[in-house]
């Protein structure tokens, strides 16, 4: 079976508007060749980090099973599935078992090695004893710890020769499957917080976390709370400590950080959301939302799916409520939040990170008889 790769129209479905952002790359084009020139097809394919669908589409005819770890992942393949007329796949994730057990496995390998570890273990105690895995990267990411970390679960781990600047690692002879631990521990402020592996920032708490987490201002009367890409949790948790009575929200786009969070605090008025945006909730319906964004998916910096957040969070807020944002100085927020919020200004700053407080306020409308309150 031969697949012309420009068969399908997969789009990225991400809100980005950088044009030289492509949906696919040559590592992913390798991984379909290479199944595409298998003697005989798999009984069971597992697909992993497939992130907007190519390898799905491409491969839709053999029925695989797609391992996602992002909501907007799930969204974007759906898209591209119904968009070129074909039908949906199975999905799982990585932190459960599989139905039927895999016998190859195509995986674009991720940024994270935490997150390409998860995926090999998950592999192992869902695959047959004779299952091949086939890895692909871009040779500029190489690491000498995908080979050593590939070693641990399989006795034969070979590199192909590049192509179009992209590599195959190809592992065969599974060892013996041995439940290894998928959840480190980070400590702040004496305080230990649990997260899976391939959730950002894995040696310690991020160093921007930390710093809105100094600086953060929250008033008694702020009742309800989102904590916005919530990671671990640690934002929300650290809020729920000073401010017990209030009802905390935490919103993820990753499976593996919502799990993680679900870990580190819990309770009556703690509430845990899977998604990549905010449309789950309504207009005027929070007080305060916290967020340290991402603006980089793997290799890539992409601040639109930010900016997307903002203008979902300015819908979110009641009027008087107030959004703090940290970030990295040189992403220059500020200029993107002015264009959203009435009032914008720098709550805390050093020579790395900078809090922004941006409140939702109430436009006033004139007219000749009197003055009137509307958003």
């Amino acid at each position: 079976m031969k697949t012309n790769v420009s068969k399908y129209d997969i789009i990225r479905y991400d809100f980005s508007k950088d044009k030289a952002l492509k949906s696919w790359s040559a590592a992913d084009e390798y991984l379909l060749q290479t199944f595409n020139d298998l003697e005989k097809e798999p009984n069971h394919l597992g697909i992993y980090n497939d992130r907007f669908g190519f390898l799905g589409c491409h491969l839709h005819s053999v029925d695989p099973t797609e391992i996602l770890t992002y909501k907007s992942q799930e969204k974007a393949i759906d898209f591209n599935l119904k968009t070129n007329h074909l039908p949906l796949l199975n999905y799982s994730d990585p932190l459960s078992s599989l139905e039927n057990k895999i016998d190859f496995a195509l995986i674009k390998v991720p940024k994270s090695l935490g997150l390409f570890q998860l995926f090999l273990e998950h592999i192992t105690h869902n695959s047959t004893e004779d299952v091949r895995v086939v890895c692909a990267f871009m040779t500029r990411n190489f690491s000498p710890n995908l080979v050593q970390i590939s070693q641990e679960y399989f006795e034969e781990a070979e590199q192909s020769r590049a192509v179009k600047k992209a590599r195959l690692l190809i592992l065969s002879k599974k060892k013996e499957p041995i439940k290894r631990e998928v959840i480190t521990s980070l400590k702040y402020k004496n305080q230990m917080y649990k997260q899976y592996l391939g959730v950002f920032s894995s040696e310690h708490i991020d160093y921007a976390t930390q710093f809105m987490l100094d600086n953060l201002e929250i008033k008694k009367t702020e009742k309800r709370i989102l904590d916005l890409a919530s990671g671990n949790g640690i934002i929300g948790k650290e809020i729920f400590n000073k401010h017990p009575d209030a009802e905390i929200h935490l919103l993820d786009d990753s499976l593996l950080a919502v799990s993680s969070a679900e870990l580190n605090i819990k309770g009556e008025k703690i509430y845990h959301h899977f998604n990549n945006e905010l449309s789950v909730f309504g207009k005027d319906c929070f007080d305060l939302i916290v967020t340290n964004p991402p603006f980089h998916f793997e290799y890539e910096i992409n601040i639109d799916v930010t900016l997307n957040l903002f203008r979902g969070c300015f819908k979110c807020l009641k009027e008087g409520g107030n959004l703090q944002v940290v970030a990295s100085k040189h992403l220059n927020y500020k200029e993107h939040l002015k264009r959203i919020f009435s009032s914008v200004e720098v709550l805390a700053q050093d020579k790395k990170f900078i809090i922004y407080k941006c409140t939702k306020l109430a436009l006033i409308k004139k007219t000749e008889k009197e003055s009137t309150i509307s958003l």
